[in-house]
């Protein structure tokens, strides 16, 4: 049997497992409540599927995790720490990167100038600190090493442009410069959106390395296949807020989608029961 004192020790280390979290998060919009009071948490070195149906609010919960949106009420802490983000950069600057659906690349840059752009190395004396040239060879450099360590194949020359790539080579450069300058953990918007068999696939297994290397990951995702490939657990959302955590091997994916519509409700003791329509 399990004592109190061992319940109280998990949930200790389950407190310290725990990199990004938050309670109580709200934002509204005039009559419009976008996130009416959501919760959240993402442990260390775990993938984090967000899930839910157009208009359940995750992208917006997701914005005020990354400093793209201020929530009305609520609070978030980063690493025990109570954080309050005001922009993306404030964000970045804490250690999280975002890689959104748009990638934001820069189709006439090559691929090392992506990598490190609004970073970009400067060289060392007076050329850097005076005239501030760029170490275009050094960027190149070190751009290679990254999407070495990160098992990118599919690219060959680091000096070739970005809209010369293919959607999924794309993809990979946008991850590729999230896990270079990532900190804490990384946050990724559709990464497989729009994205055939082969090129999705590739960039699951980017996502892997990077949860391997060390860096927690939060995928918001449609694609239920690739989240119950590649996702340690879910975070089901609805109507503003999370309406269950659940793993991937404890629940079919039929069950989770029903959680995800509100056909389905988990309980505290992790059974599912059925909703009534008028009770939804």
């Amino acid at each position: 049997m399990t004592t109190e004192g061992e319940l109280a020790s998990r949930a200790d280390s389950a407190a310290e497992d725990v990199v990004l979290r938050a309670e109580g998060l709200v934002k509204r919009y005039g009559s419009v409540t976008a996130i009416d009071g959501a919760d959240f948490d993402l442990r260390k070195g775990e993938v984090l599927a967000v899930i839910g149906d157009n208009g359940a609010g995750k992208t917006s919960m997701i914005k005020a995790l990354c400093g793209a949106l201020i929530p009305d009420e609520g609070t978030i802490w980063l690493d025990g720490r109570q954080v309050r983000f005001h922009s993306p950069l404030d964000a970045r600057h804490a250690g999280i990167e975002t890689v959104y659906q748009t990638l934001a690349v820069a189709p006439a840059m090559d691929i090392a100038g992506n990598l490190f752009l609004g970073r970009e190395l400067r060289k060392k004396g007076l050329l850097g600190a005076v005239f501030r040239t760029l170490d275009h060879r050094g960027m190149r450099a070190e751009a290679q090493r990254q999407l070495d360590a990160l098992g990118v194949a599919t690219v060959q020359n680091i000096g070739q442009l970005v809209e010369t790539l293919s959607g999924g080579q794309r993809q990979a450069v946008a991850v590729a410069r999230a896990a270079m300058f990532a900190q804490r953990l990384v946050i990724m918007d559709e990464p497989t959106a729009a994205l055939g068999v082969r090129e999705s696939a590739m960039v699951l297994d980017l996502i892997r390395r990077i949860r391997d290397n060390g860096l927690p990951v939060v995928l918001i995702s449609h694609n239920m296949p690739h989240v119950f490939e590649i996702a340690d657990r879910i975070h089901v959302h609805r109507l503003g807020r999370r309406v269950a955590v659940v793993k991937p091997d404890d629940y079919a994916m039929n069950e989770v989608v029903a959680l995800m519509t509100g056909a389905l409700r988990l309980g505290e003791d992790g059974e599912l029961t059925k909703v009534e329509l008028n009770n939804r």
